[in-house]
């Protein structure tokens, strides 16, 4: 029997392969690989160890990863918050190993940006110079907090300081309701590949949503339909709702509104759900299918 493992979610090649796949797949060596955390703000993960390759997904700063193999600068990695596999720049991974004592426990995440978009600052003002920005689900470490004029500082581990409003504790949901959630993504660019506040693709807006208000999303379309919620009927349809096309994935934000990053607008827009079915289907024809999220 030949069994077709899907290259996005299984790490195998020639020369290497996760012990996860021992015995499914030949390889040279199995490996457990290594627990790291991103560094950067936003890493994009491609198919390749090249980059004019495409990109598949995002890793965001602070998000967990098991590093698998490093050679000529490249990192192949299996994200953590969804078990994507890619390449991503080595210089992007924490030189810090989460196994690394004492380091590990002082630089685990405790805060997450709970809002879309924000500035990390070289000291505790917002007239200092900022060193980066970062996106919403982007993980940090605080070590400390300041007060300057009336505004509340996070100091972290790397020295540099964030908005201590717009951060949360890491085991508290941001939202309980992720339909309000991506509505405060509107007009962010549309990018394929993208799910962080500086662009996003559809099924990023989903996933980034659904993880947002603690609950374990997928990362592409087909998973997505395949695994989350259970079939309604169009009639059926209402806000939370998911809509499907092949290669799209809309949020109904009520029984005639959608909310969804598209190429059309190349934003996350929101668009009258008739209108989208119709444009959509001159071109890709119509929904594949509606799903309900479960009550967590």
């Amino acid at each position: 029997m030949t069994i077709t493992l899907d290259r996005r979610l299984n790490a195998f090649r020639p020369d290497l392969a996760e012990c996860a796949l021992e015995g499914l797949v030949e390889a040279k060596q199995f490996t457990a690989g290594t627990a790291a955390r991103m560094a950067a703000p936003v890493t994009p993960l491609r198919r390749r160890p090249d980059r004019d390759a495409g990109i598949d997904t995002e890793i965001l700063m602070g998000e967990a990863v098991t590093v698998l193999d490093r050679a000529d600068g490249w990192a192949w990695v299996k994200a953590a918050s969804d078990g994507y596999v890619g390449y991503v720049p080595e210089a992007t991974i924490s030189a810090a190993p989460l196994a690394a004592a004492p380091l590990a426990a002082e630089s685990a995440p405790t805060h997450i940006l709970a809002v879309p978009r924000s500035f990390l600052y070289t000291g505790p003002d917002l007239r200092f110079p900022n060193s980066t920005a970062i996106s919403m689900g982007s993980r940090f470490a605080v070590v400390g907090e300041a007060e300057t004029r009336g505004t509340r500082y996070f100091a972290l581990s790397d020295g540099s300081f964030v908005i201590a409003a717009h951060c949360q504790p890491v085991d508290q949901p941001v939202e309980t309701d992720f339909v309000a959630l991506a509505a405060r993504f509107l007009e962010t660019p549309y990018l394929w590949g993208g799910r962080s506040g500086f662009g996003i693709d559809c099924s990023g807006l989903v996933q980034l949503c659904l993880l947002m208000t603690g609950k374990h999303a997928p990362r592409d379309t087909d998973m997505q339909y395949a695994s989350l919620g259970e079939p309604i009927a169009r009639e059926a349809l209402c806000r939370g709702d998911l809509v499907f096309w092949k290669g799209h994935v809309a949020i109904m934000e009520d029984e005639d509104t959608i909310l969804h990053a598209n190429g059309h607008t190349m934003t996350v827009a929101r668009e009258g759900f008739e209108d989208a079915v119709s444009r959509i289907g001159w071109l890709y024809d119509q929904p594949t299918g509606y799903r309900r999220l479960r009550a967590s």
